[in-house]
């Protein structure tokens, strides 16, 4: 039976209005203070997600805290969950002043990190459904979009059915997982975000795993899913498929040796491919084909190859000189790079006409080389999985060519009742520019499940503002938030060599984009200001301003936040 303690954990005077402060509480236990104004609020002091210190993150006016790593929030006031990737809401506690010290009443237990968590504040459960209700909301899709839309539909208030039609062969996943620093993650049930058996019984999930849905009757509001063409009625539709890794259309594309990484069984595979003494050829050097090569770089291979199009990894998104110091230090890891270099075709391996034995790069220059290869993993990006809506009527005018979903500002699908699109697929308007950008990132997919479920449980519009955080693990966590494409200027402060740097992404003196190495927390600092509309100038960057200097968590500040 849990037994609470008074402590008084802080003088008074220690914490300031808009500071955070993580406090000791009996023994291992810790605490996080938060001040609003002449309010103090005390809750776990980890990240539910890989437990990160809040207090090295980002306090807003309005109670918002981000953790420094990933991008999630919580509300300090209550412990809620604000943004994913954030899996389970913050334990809170009583605080109070007296005699001049903060006491913080709490179970020790709470406060140790191991039980840093609890679980989310659901305002209907899977026992709210009505008896014999059929149609509800269906979700297409497995992926970390639509866990978020069921936590949010939940936590939310909406009773209704909610079937969730994958076609994986597991529960939702946390995919960024899958390539962990130093290996490639192959049992799901250690990547799930909640277990299917957790999502039925708790949160009344009908989770039909090994689904392929094939079409969208409109008129019947039915899904048609696999061969059996079975229809599966819906009263609202949550399109939340993801992506399919693309393969570059050459000679030797599909020889059982060459892979592409997306799900559990594609780690499987290449786990068990990529052992002591073989040559791996990497084509791609953008995010997960570098995530890779960092998850493998111990193995003792013979060579690892990489192949790029640009002078330097990472270059179409951080620019030359990042993707310089990136670059740098793969190569000390014992990565060869073919830069400027396009692939000709996968040479069957002389041996077993089945398996890839080399890969033909041509370099920009036009010399031709020829890279001996035991496993060729493609690292070229992802193309929205919609083939089922190509045939489905109604959905013409709305999927582009590139399989993309034109959704609004409430990530609904242009002129389709009770259809929303979420995740890979949905090309929406970016907050700020109204331009639309499809964002391939497994939070983001997240973040918005989270507001389509909020709007679908409450009947009004939940617009999606939330700025893109994602981050990559390349001997350093790299972190990086907003939209730079088309950026005219790049700004950095710090050592890309040594990584340790600050990159402002600019355009027309506007900043767009923030990415750093080893500067937390720069960059979800970044995130908020992007987010409030308060972030410095690229003027004033040059000039010496620092985004960390800029007040929104003060009572001052509160107008500019709320």
């Amino acid at each position: 039976m849990s037994q609470t303690k008074t402590i008084a954990v802080l003088d008074d005077s220690e914490l300031k209005d808009g500071e955070m402060k993580q406090v000791a509480f009996e023994g291992e236990g810790k605490v996080l203070l938060s001040r609003l104004g002449d309010k103090i609020h005390a809750t776990s002091a980890f990240c539910t997600h890989y437990g990160a210190p809040l207090a090295k993150g980002v306090l807003t006016a309005d109670g918002r805290v981000v953790c420094p790593w990933h991008g999630a929030c919580f509300n300090v006031c209550t412990g809620d969950i604000e943004d994913a990737p954030a899996p389970a809401a913050l334990h809170t506690f009583k605080a109070e002043v007296v005699n001049g010290k903060i006491q913080v009443t709490a179970d020790p237990s709470a406060t140790l990190s191991a039980n840093k968590s609890r679980p989310p504040k659901l305002l209907a459960t899977g026992a709210d459904v009505p008896v014999g209700q059929s149609k509800g909301v269906v979700v297409v899709g497995g992926g970390s979009g639509a866990f978020m839309a069921i936590e949010s539909l939940r936590e939310h208030g909406y009773k209704g059915p909610i079937t969730v039609l994958s076609k994986e062969n597991y529960a939702p996943i946390d995919r960024q997982a899958l390539l962990l620093s130093k290996a490639l993650v192959t049992d799901a049930s250690k990547l799930e975000w909640r277990p299917a058996a957790e999502l039925r019984a708790k949160y009344g999930v009908d989770l039909r795993t090994g689904s392929e849905v094939s079409g969208v009757d409109l008129t019947s509001k039915e899904v048609i899913v696999g061969a059996t063409q079975e229809r599966v009625p819906y009263e609202t539709l949550v399109l939340a498929s993801g992506g399919v890794p693309r393969r570059l259309p050459i000679p030797g594309k599909d020889l059982a040796n060459v892979f592409t990484l997306r799900g559990v069984e594609d780690a499987k595979k290449i786990d068990a491919a990529v052992q002591e003494g073989k040559r791996l050829v990497v084509i791609g050097s953008s995010f997960i084909s570098m995530e890779l090569v960092v998850a493998v770089t111990k193995r003792n291979l013979a060579s690892i190859d990489v192949i790029g199009q640009e002078e330097f990894p990472f270059e179409m998104v951080l620019g030359k000189e990042v993707g310089a110091g990136l670059k740098k230090f793969h190569e000390s890891k014992g990565v060869k790079f073919y830069a400027q270099s396009k692939v000709d075709k996968i040479i069957p391996s002389g041996s077993d006409s089945s398996l890839a034995g080399s890969v033909v790069v041509t370099s920009e220059s036009g010399q031709t080389t020829t890279l001996q290869a035991d496993v060729i993993v493609m690292g070229v990006g992802v193309a929205p999985a919609t083939e089922y809506l190509k045939n489905s009527k109604g959905f013409e005018q709305v999927v582009d060519k590139t399989g993309a979903v034109q959704v609004d500002e409430y990530l609904k699908v242009k002129g389709l009742e009770n259809v929303y699109a979420i995740g890979d697929i949905a090309m929406y308007p970016q907050p700020g520019t109204g331009e639309s950008r499809r964002i391939e990132h497994w939070n983001v997919a997240g973040n918005q499940g989270r507001a389509v479920g909020k709007t679908i449980a409450e009947g009004k519009g939940q617009p999606f503002v939330k700025v893109p955080v994602f981050w990559s693990a390349q001997g350093q966590q790299l972190r990086y938030c907003g939209v730079g494409a088309g950026y005219d200027d790049v700004i950095i402060d710090g050592s890309t060599e040594e990584m340790k740097f600050v990159a402002y992404y600019a355009k027309k003196d506007k900043i767009v984009a923030v990415a750093s190495m080893q500067r937390d927390p720069v960059v979800v600092k970044a995130s908020e200001l992007l987010r409030l509309g308060l972030m410095p100038s690229a003027s004033e960057i040059k000039a010496g301003k620092d985004p960390l200097s800029v007040d929104i968590a003060s009572v001052n500040a509160k107008p500019k936040v709320v």
